[in-house]
This record gives C-alpha cells, sequence and structure tokens, in this order.
C-alpha cells in the first residue's frame, strides 16, 4: 500500500499528551455494520505496539508488532486476512495499543522516553469487499472510542503490569444487550495531524517476531531466602505465561526475570536499571484465571514467582514462551565433542533471542540496542543459521535512514534510540561499527548472490567511505589518529569497566578493516558495473595497504601489537607478503601457546583467530584453541552451564560469582562467531561462490574429533556433508564422507588420502567416498615452558 492509500486518521488517546511518565495500554473500539460479503483485509500500524480483535478474536499471530523501526523515517504495518472473524450484521474491532519502542523508555544509563514522540498512536484500514465489486471501508476517526485498559504498564525494560480487575467486558465485541456506556468510560479518540511527509508507510521486508516455542521449567527451586524460583534449563528471550491461577480478586502475582542465580538467589545487578518484573492482579475467578504479557519480553532462564496461592502445583502451571523473529533456521552442525556441540546450540540460542525485530546486543538489561559492530562481526556466521536476508535487509534500511540523518556518519545503534544522548550520539565515526554498512551487506550477497542488497545499500556504503576522516598528514590514507576507536573491545586482558583499553593498538585494528572495507568496494564497484568507482577504491586500497604496512609491519612480518588479535586480522585480511603471513602465523602460534591455549581476543579478532590459523597451516593449534576449557575460552561458559554466548569471556567467575563490570550479559551473540569456523573447517563445508553456486567439502582432520557433519538450506536447495574416522593401527585412519549436493550446485570435495589429498569434483546427487589416511600430526599441541 502506499501513504495515499491508506485515507485514515491517526488516531491517539485524549489523555496521552498530558502523560509525562509510563502510561496504560489503550483500548481503542470501533462498532460497525456489514452486509453479505465475501472477502475482508485489515491494514493495521502504530506509533507504539497493537494487538487487534475482531468480535473477541485476535487478529494474526504477531507479537510485538507492527516492529522496531526508525520512526522518524519509516513505520511498518501490517495486513491480514480477517474474512473469517467478520460476520453480515453488526461487528466490533477493538485494538490495544501500548508504548513499546516508539515512546517507552529506551537505552542505557537511564535512557529516555519518548525518543521518537510523545504517545502512542493508531492507524487502521478495515476493507470489506462485496459480491458487486463495491467495497466497505472502516477507518480509524474520531468515530473510534477509547478508554484505559488492564495493562496498567508496558515497558521493555520494567516489565507488564495487568490488573484483572480493570478488565473491559466486551471492549471488542458487541454487547450482549448492544449497549456500550460511553459516558463513563470511552471517550472519543483525538484526531492527530497526518504523519510528517519523511515517514514512509512500508510493509518492511523482514519475517515478523512471533511467540515461536514453549519450554517447561525443569525443576523448582527455593533460595536460601524461601523465594519460589523455578528453572526453565535454558537462557531465552520471551516471557512466563501463568496458567491455573487462583485467589482472592486484588491478590497480587510477581514474576521477576534473570538470567543467572548468585548465591542460589536471583542475579539482577547485570540488568542494570530494567525491572524485568511482570505483575499480575487476580480478579478473583473461582474457576481459574490465565495471564501472559502482551507487549513486554525478557531475557531469562531464572523465574522467581511471588505470591503463589493456587492450589495447583507451580512447576506445573507455568511454561516459557520463547519470542524472537519468525526466522527459518537454515544450518546444522555436529560432531563427535559434547562440549562444541553444546557450545554450537549457544551459539544458536544467542542469535534467537537476539534476533527480534532488530538485531540488538543483549536481550535482558537496559539496552537492547541494534549495535552496528556486533552485527558487522556476526553478519557471516549469522547467514550459515537462519535466513535472516530479509530481516537485516530491513534493519539496513533503517541504518542508512540513521546515517542521512546523522550527515552520512552511521548511528552507534540503529534505530537511534541514542538520538538525544550527548555522549553516544556524537558524530564521530568509528571502526567496525560503521563498516557494517559494507560488511553486512556483503555477507547477506555471499550467501544469496542476489546484487539487490549491494544496489539497495550502495549509497550506504560509498557515504560512510567518503566521511571516514583520514589524516590531514603523513600517512594520509590512514584513519584520523585523532579519532577514538573502541578497538578490540572486550579484550579479556581489558579491565572490567573499560572493555575498549584491550592489549592490541586500537588504530591497527581501524585500519585493518577500513582496508577490508576498501577490497570489498572494489568486488561491489565491480560487480555493480561502476568501472570508474572501481578504478578509485582499488587504488586506495593499495594506497592504504601500503600505508599499513609501512606504519604497522616489520621486514619480516612482526606487527607493532604482538597481540593474537592483530595477527590474526592482518592475516585473514591478507594485509601482509606472502613471507610475512608464514611468519605472522608462527608468531600467532607462539603467542597461543605462551597463552596456554587461553583466547587473547576481543570481539573485532575473535571471528578471526581460528581461521587465521588454519590459514597458515595450523589447525591443530586452532582446535587446541577451540577445545579449551580454562578461561578465557569458548568452551569455558559451557561448562559453567552457559547455554548461551556471554558477552565477556568472563561473565560469571570461575567460583560462580557474576563478572563485577558493569556491562556483564549472559545473552551476547559476537563470540558466537566462531560457528562458522565450525561449519568451514570442522566439518569442512564451505561456500565458495556467492548464492552456494560452488561449494567445498575440506574437512580438516585434527585433534581428535572422530566425526562432524553440517548442513546448509542453501538458494540451491539443501547440501550437507557427514564424515568420520576409523583409527586401524598406529596412525592410519579410515575416512568416509558423505555429500548431498542440489541442483544447479558444483562441488568440490578434498579428501585426505595417505599423508596428502585428492580432489573430486561432483555435481547434483548423493556422494559417498572413502579413503585412508596417516594421522601425521601433534596432538595433544603443548604449551610453551614456563621460564624456569
Amino acid at each position: 500500500m502506499n501513504k495515499q492509500d491508506w485515507h485514515c486518521d491517526r488516531i491517539a488517546a485524549p489523555w496521552a499528551s498530558d502523560t509525562p511518565g509510563p502510561d496504560t495500554e489503550c483500548l481503542f473500539r470501533k462498532e460497525f455494520d456489514v452486509k453479505t460479503f465475501i472477502h475482508a483485509e485489515l491494514a493495521i500500524t502504530a506509533q507504539g505496539v497493537y494487538e487487534a480483535e475482531i468480535n473477541g478474536r485476535r487478529v494474526g499471530d504477531h507479537f510485538m508488532a507492527p516492529g522496531w523501526t526508525s520512526y522518524d523515517r519509516r513505520l511498518q504495518y501490517q495486513t491480514y486476512d480477517v474474512t473469517a472473524m467478520l460476520s453480515s450484521g453488526r461487528n466490533c474491532i477493538g485494538v490495544r495499543v501500548a508504548e513499546g519502542w516508539f515512546c517507552g523508555r529506551i537505552g542505557f544509563e537511564g535512557g529516555h522516553r519518548n525518543i521518537w514522540g510523545p504517545h502512542p498512536a493508531l492507524m487502521a484500514k478495515l476493507k470489506v469487499h462485496y459480491a458487486d465489486n463495491t467495497v466497505q471501508i472502516i477507518t480509524t476517526d474520531t468515530t473510534w472510542v477509547v478508554q484505559r485498559g488492564p495493562i496498567r504498564l508496558a515497558e521493555i525494560y520494567n516489565g507488564e503490569k495487568y490488573d484483572a480487575t480493570q478488565e473491559v467486558q466486551h471492549w471488542s465485541t458487541i454487547a450482549p444487550d448492544g449497549v456500550i456506556d460511553l459516558c463513563e468510560t470511552w471517550m472519543p479518540a483525538l484526531c492527530m495531524p497526518p504523519l510528517p511527509e519523511k515517514v514512509e508507510l512500508t510493509a518492511g521486508f523482514g519475517e515478523p517476531v512471533r511467540r515461536i516455542e514453549i519450554i517447561n521449567p525443569i525443576q523448582q527451586l527455593v533460595s536460601p531466602t524461601g523465594k519460589l524460583v523455578l528453572d526453565f534449563g535454558q537462557n531465552l528471550v520471551g516471557y512466563v505465561r501463568l496458567r491455573n491461577i487462583r485467589g482472592p480478586r486484588g491478590h497480587k502475582i510477581i514474576v521477576s526475570h534473570a538470567e543467572v542465580l548468585e548465591n542460589q538467589e536471583l542475579c539482577i545487578r547485570p540488568l542494570r536499571q530494567c525491572d524485568a518484573v511482570d505483575e499480575y492482579i487476580l480478579k478473583g475467578d473461582p474457576t481459574g484465571e490465565n495471564y501472559e504479557p502482551r507487549f513486554t519480553f525478557h531475557g531469562f532462564r531464572y523465574a522467581q514467582i511471588d505470591g503463589w496461592t493456587s492450589d495447583f502445583t507451580l512447576i506445573d502451571s507455568v511454561e516459557a514462551i520463547v519470542c524472537h523473529s519468525d526466522m527459518a533456521e537454515v544450518g546444522s552442525f555436529a560432531c563427535s565433542d559434547k562440549l562444541i556441540n553444546q557450545l554450537y546450540q549457544n551459539i544458536r540460542w544467542g542469535m534467537k533471542g537476539n534476533f527480534l525485530s532488530v538485531p540488538s546486543d543483549c536481550p535482558q538489561r537496559d539496552e537492547r540496542l541494534g549495535w552496528s559492530g556486533d552485527l558487522a562481526l556476526f553478519a557471516p556466521t549469522a547467514v550459515l543459521l537462519f535466513d535472516c536476508y530479509d530481516f537485516l535487509k530491513n534493519w539496513l534500511v533503517d541504518v542508512w535512514y540513521d546515517q542521512q540523518t546523522l550527515d552520512g556518519v552511521p548511528a552507534m545503534v540503529t534505530p537511534n534510540a541514542t538520538l538525544p544522548d550527548p555522549i553516544w550520539c556524537r558524530r564521530k565515526p568509528c571502526a567496525i561499527w560503521h563498516d557494517v554498512t559494507i560488511l553486512a551487506p556483503w555477507a547477506l550477497y555471499e550467501e544469496t548472490g542476489k546484487i539487490e542488497i549491494l544496489e539497495q545499500q550502495y549509497e550506504s556504503m560509498t557515504t560512510w567511505m567518503q566521511k571516514l576522516p583520514r589524516n590531514k598528514e603523513g600517512l594520509t590514507h590512514l584513519w584520523d589518529i585523532s579519532i577514538f576507536q573502541l578497538g578490540d573491545w572486550l579484550d579479556p586482558d581489558a579491565p572490567p569497566n573499560a572493555p575498549w583499553k584491550g592489549k592490541t593498538d586500537a588504530q591497527l585494528v581501524a585500519n585493518a578493516f577500513l582496508i577490508h572495507s576498501l577490497e570489498l568496494m572494489t568486488k561491489i564497484t565491480n560487480l555493480l558495473q561502476k568501472s570508474e568507482e572501481k578504478c578509485k577504491f582499488e587504488q586506495e586500497c593499495e594506497a592504504t595497504k601500503k600505508e599499513f604496512q609501512e606504519e604497522y609491519v616489520t621486514s619480516n612480518g612482526r606487527l607493532v601489537s604482538d597481540s593474537q588479535a592483530a595477527y590474526a586480522i592482518a592475516i585473514c585480511f591478507g594485509l601482509l607478503t606472502p613471507a610475512q603471513q608464514e611468519r605472522a602465523g608462527n608468531r600467532l602460534v607462539y603467542l597461543v601457546r605462551k597463552n596456554n591455549f587461553q583466547i587473547g581476543t576481543g570481539f573485532a579478532g575473535t571471528p578471526f583467530l581460528c581461521e587465521a590459523l588454519a590459514l597458515t597451516g595450523h589447525i591443530n593449534v586452532a582446535y587446541a584453541i577451540l577445545l579449551e576449557k580454562s578461561c578465557p575460552s569458548w568452551l569455558y561458559p559451557v561448562t559453567m552451564g552457559a547455554t548461551t554466548v556471554w558477552e565477556r569471556w568472563d561473565s560469571m567467575l570461575p567460583d560462580g560469582s557474576i563478572n563485577p563490570g558493569e556491562m556483564t550479559s549472559f545473552n551476547h551473540y559476537a563470540f558466537g562467531s566462531i560457528a562458522k569456523f565450525l561449519y568451514e573447517r570442522l566439518a569442512g563445508l564451505q561456500r565458495i561462490e556467492p548464492g552456494w553456486k560452488k561449494c567445498r567439502i575440506a574437512p580438516r582432520i585434527g585433534a581428535e574429533f572422530s566425526e562432524a557433519s553440517a548442513s546448509h538450506k542453501s538458494p540451491l536447495g539443501l547440501v550437507s556433508c557427514s564424515w568420520k574416522t576409523i583409527d586401524s593401527y598406529e596412525k592410519q585412519s579410515h575416512f568416509e564422507v558423505k555429500v548431498t549436493v542440489p541442483p544447479g550446485m558444483t562441488c568440490v570435495i578434498i579428501l585426505p588420502e595417505g599423508s596428502g589429498e585428492r580432489k573430486k569434483t561432483v555435481g547434483q546427487g548423493e556422494w559417498t567416498f572413502e579413503t585412508d589416511f596417516t594421522r601425521d600430526y601433534e596432538w595433544p599441541v603443548q604449551p610453551l615452558p614456563p621460564k624456569s
């Protein structure tokens, strides 16, 4: 629908503009008559979040609709087929509307309210089609009425407060006697001015958020202070549904949420200024009551239930509802190591929980923002796990809108909820975070082969490259050294409250990503047949790479930042000569062994650490890091009972206490980028041409892995591989691999054979290959001995 097709008013509650703080939900209502009809559809949106009903039946199954976008430029709407909900004669439509992201409190350090507007508003258009080709249209206008609903508070961070004693009977239906008292409770809706001209009404591209699955608690605990706590066995995103509620009218049940326990009590300190509490006040129905929130969500594994009075068992009356954008899962992975399998599941759950309308950084505390750096680094992994093309395409449109608002410099978070903030809203550019304008579209293109995403985001990319500030003197192709950089954010050596103070030179990291972005721009301009721009980016890339060498690399391949992150990034981005590359790989091995195979990288270096070792011929050192269990490592959180990926390597300390840092989350997908290595190196399934026109099956046999498998629903169909080894005698092993190749795909299979390799190229079909090979590698790899 075009904006001019709506022909409806934007309506609000008449009291809305006089509400300085969080408000109740608004119940909007409209009665209307229809004749015998053949079809009906409802187009609806809200500045806020909505849930619609027709004749008492809920419309659709979306959660937190219409979703979160850059509201000052773009508002999504949904269209539903409501034919089955109408009947000839008198009908009623009702819509609940709450603040949501639009005007509720958003952001850390207290956040801000009313970022995009002072109060919620509703727009709806119901079209009823008749057999004679005429159409009846019912739209939002001043004939609608509104009153406060039983949801007395609906906030993203602080939760939902539902007072069942305030429920409005027949609010979305025709009353039995056909009479609704408009004098005492219902008021005419307020007609607002039209949406500003610059605000686009759009159906969007991404999948809606839905209630995806139900998880039952695995145990009921009693805390040392006597609190009843349910453990769902999985850190998840959604809410708690209560059933079989019984008790006196006015009695309150309180549900508090937390990701972890500390000292056997809910650990709420990491939530910061976020209550994460839902409340239900009973109406006193002796037959029982049920409750689930509509307009909030939480990140949690544990739920504390206070005030349970029902004679039904608590653990049998509570379930967790998992919510996220309804992306199709397209990847699978498994191997012979159970801890690695759990790590992979943790990565899956971390992505699900943080892909809720926008790709957020965490789902539980007073933040949940679309941080660009996290997504820039995780996008190549994300596309292997879930079909997130439409989801990210939708978000990238807002990235460009926010970028234009900030004079061409991308926002740190999109939608830009930091707009009123004097610190984070500063228009200072930042490497990696702002490189998302290039890195994310490129990951989507490589996965799908759809050049349209590059065309859509091209102006965003080139604008960022133009705005990126270079040095005024000396090395004029490198980043301006006066610009503060976040660098290898959350390096494990950084102080808990200064995560940018890692051991790797932040300027080195920034310039490495600049070169990477320039190389991608060379490829993108070539694909888009922009020859003049291609030549420009190619020359700039070479000049920048030369200056990088001069500034940061010795002739022998040593880097001025002698760190895991520096070498990993330089190797994977091809910033070194072949001779330097070999030396850098050896130096990286030295640093890893010196560090007892513990990880020494933060956000920037982690996606490249194991891959850099694989590229330089040190696969077993990569496996030694992968399998390390002491902190910091990927498996340390697994050994501590984690079911999602943590924000910090040591979000929980070995004694079970929580990291004292102010910024500590237990569901943060960035470090989950290792899943790409699991697919491509351990299982051996690699995409080598955009859109999966060509792939490679090349398992890197090593460590004590005896089998692994991976599958991916590519644009051409399901591609999969599954391999296993059987040791025969001494170092001799038998290898078997099974491969499925869909139509239109060419697959190159690299088989270990003897002390070398054998190559096979196949097309569509089911294939099985067997070989014998020699395990002639060192395992376990030894750390460097301590100095005497």
